[in-house]
């Protein structure tokens, strides 16, 4: 910008020169030789100066305007970019970070069943072969459709009712219908792992209710489960997926979304809310 600008005054410079070498040579003999005028052409010869000097700048001001605009249009796409580039890095690792815990959680649910019950162990080692494909294969774009959201969640949730006992009851409500409806992957499970994760007793009746409704382009999750939080020393899980979902959501749907949980006459409620566009 500097050198453009440089350049832009030296050639005006010249042309300044130029005409000034020439105005001395031709049009001052002129004016001499008319002596009887030559008061009242001064102020006329002056004012012709400054006219000229404004047409020679013109040019200068209007090249550094639409120099400026260029500089300026190419700085704030080049921003865009990097903000976009750091916007899917971000996301990708939220995304790689919930596959393992996912996994994680998973086998240790399976692992629990391998001496009380080896062919639900086997069931459920088969059930998340699927559910790890979906999870690798299906989740590298940026939205998935609603409807195999609410698919790998029901088989999630079939699983995990392999290793609870008949005390613990678990009834959940999805969308039947084909909506059309595009959403980021992955957003509710952390939600339905802490529900059997946290909610869930071997010794006394808990109840699990997962409920899922749309009003047009509104997606409400609710989920609902027995407040019973594991103790600081259970180390099954590591506890990074509420953190991941409200980061997701602060990335994803920045000011169209809402996720709050409560504590309710001891029923622990998490409600996620997301406008789609």
């Amino acid at each position: 910008m500097v050198h453009f600008i440089i350049v832009n005054l030296m050639l005006i410079a010249g042309f300044l020169l130029l005409r000034e070498n020439i105005e001395t040579t031709f049009f001052n003999e002129l004016v001499k030789q008319r002596p009887s005028n030559s008061d009242a052409s001064k102020p006329r010869i002056k004012m012709f100066i400054y006219i000229q000097t404004l047409l020679f700048l013109a040019p200068l001001l209007f090249s550094i305007t639409i120099k400026t605009t260029q500089r300026w249009v190419k700085t704030e796409a080049e921003r865009k970019e990097a903000a976009n580039i750091k916007l899917k890095s971000e996301l990708q690792h939220l995304h790689y970070q919930l596959q393992p815990h996912f996994f994680f959680n998973s086998l240790n649910n399976i692992y629990a069943l391998v001496d009380i019950s080896p062919e639900q162990a086997k069931t459920s080692i088969h059930g998340l072969s699927k559910l790890m494909r979906y999870m690798l294969y299906d989740t590298n774009e940026e939205t998935v459709s609603l409807s195999k959201e609410i698919d790998f969640m029901k088989k999630y949730i079939d699983l995990m009712k392999l290793r609870v006992t008949d005390k613990t009851k678990v009834t959940y409500n999805f969308p039947s219908e084909e909506t059309g409806i595009k959403i980021a992957p992955l957003l509710f499970i952390s939600l339905i792992e802490n529900a059997f994760k946290h909610g869930v007793s071997a010794t006394k009746e808990s109840d699990i209710n997962i409920q899922m409704t749309l009003d047009k382009k509104i997606v409400l999750f609710t989920i609902e489960n027995d407040n019973l939080p594991k103790k600081t020393d259970d180390k099954s899980g590591s506890g990074i997926g509420l953190p991941n979902i409200e980061k997701r959501l602060e990335l994803l749907y920045p000011n169209k979304s809402s996720f709050k949980t409560i504590v309710k006459d001891d029923r622990y409620i998490a409600q996620l809310e997301i406008e789609i566009n």
